[in-house]
């Protein structure tokens, strides 16, 4: 069998095709397009199985440069920091305070869940935390951020078992988000608040439209000079986030993964910014940093995952995967929906929790976005779910899912 080593432009090359052909695939079929699969799994997945197809047949085996990957990482999480500012809870109010709390008893019970399921289907707990809330409502990102962190502790397949089960999840919120919502409209005869049904479609365009997570009015003009401002302020964050991590791991001996440390510095950051006003943070430009990196963090850990590794472990991941839709779809609609006002916008936050508590942010929206546009809109819903979704939920997911693996490493 012939071996192919990849250099770093060799491997930039291939990702960034991949890349492109994913994002070709993704407007041409329909079934990425509705469950807002992100092109980078699309590509990195097309690859993937090409390799395996190469590997079985027993002729090439592809090797990928693999290193730069936590810097990509380092790069999307740090801009993440730097979104997240405490004006923006005041927007939601006490319902966001809810929905937030309800989140992050979510990401507790599905880690409990995930590891009581490891020992049941005898795999080792770590394994089963990456069918937990790493991938569920932490998505691709973080299933390959922690996936790394697992593996450097000796637990092989951690990454892709946690990408797959981060995909799968994907599938199934978008599946199950917006059903369950219409079946509680229906079963409760839920209507929209009155003010927006006569102008349902000019309301929802301009509030999803708007974006209520970061952003300045007005973007800074694009050169070179604020360029740079804004790659300073990640690498410094990067630097000071990573020296945190390891002075942590050297006095305590717990486990924290870098870009978790990046984006806690550049959090503090934003928010001492904010009233300092060190720097203009350009947020147009921090997001298209931020794209960039994932897209290349995700395409190139998805190409060097290997499809061999889940043949022992799909079993009991499935499994694993089952237990948690099935609590998820239970703690929505018994526990979730009760405690948000049992009314019309608590069955559309209802489609976004399942959303991205199985799979992401967008496929939270596309779910809330095909409620809405049958129903009429939910002010508060499209308010708060993105906004607990894209950061405030890091908040407990993080220190939830770190707690978990140093508990079982």
């Amino acid at each position: 069998m012939i071996t192919i080593n990849l250099n770093l432009i060799a491997t930039l090359s291939i990702a960034i095709i991949l890349f492109l052909i994913g994002s070709f695939f993704k407007n041409k079929i329909e079934f990425f397009n509705k469950f807002c699969i992100p092109s980078p799994v699309i590509g990195g997945l097309l690859f993937t199985l090409i390799s395996l197809i190469l590997q079985l047949s027993n002729l090439v085996t592809i090797n990928i440069l693999e290193n730069i990957v936590p810097f990509f990482m380092s790069i999307f999480f740090t801009v993440l920091g730097l979104n997240a500012s405490f004006k923006l809870i005041k927007k939601g109010g006490k319902l966001l305070f809810t929905y937030w709390i309800l989140c992050g008893g979510l990401a507790l019970f599905q880690n409990i869940i995930s590891v009581v399921m490891a020992k049941i289907t005898n795999v080792h707990p770590l394994i089963g935390l990456m069918c937990g809330t790493i991938s569920m409502e932490g998505g691709h990102g973080n299933a390959a951020a922690f996936g790394r962190t697992i593996e450097g502790m000796g637990v092989d397949g951690a990454v892709t078992i946690g990408l797959a089960a981060a995909t799968l999840g994907i599938i199934l919120g978008g599946v199950l988000g917006a059903p369950v919502s219409r079946f509680l409209i229906e079963r409760y005869k839920l209507k929209p608040n009155p003010i927006y049904i006569n102008n349902t479609t000019n309301f929802k365009s301009s509030l999803i439209n708007k974006n209520y997570l970061t952003r300045n009015p007005k973007s800074n003009k694009f050169n070179t000079t604020n360029f740079f401002e804004q790659i300073l302020v990640i690498l410094l964050c990067i630097n000071i986030g990573e020296l945190i991590t390891k002075i942590l791991f050297i006095k305590t001996n717990i486990v924290l993964p870098s870009v978790v440390g990046c984006m806690f510095v550049a959090f503090l950051f934003r928010n001492f910014n904010e009233s300092t006003n060190i720097i203009k943070l350009d947020f147009k430009l921090l997001d298209f940093i931020s794209e960039i990196s994932l897209s290349m963090f995700l395409t190139i850990a998805l190409m060097s995952i290997n499809l061999l590794d889940l043949v022992h472990i799909a079993g009991p991941m499935f499994i694993i995967i089952l237990t948690q839709v099935i609590f998820v779809l239970l703690y929505a609609i018994f526990i979730c929906f009760k405690l948000l006002g049992k009314d019309f916008d608590a069955a559309v936050m209802v489609s976004g929790l399942i959303g991205h508590g199985l799979g992401n942010t967008p496929n939270a929206l596309a779910n809330m976005n095909s409620i809405t546009h049958k129903y009429g809109v939910s002010e508060k819903a499209l308010l708060i779910v993105p906004l607990v979704g894209a950061f405030l939920l890091d908040i407990f997911t993080l220190p939830c899912i770190i707690i978990f693996i140093n508990m079982f490493r």
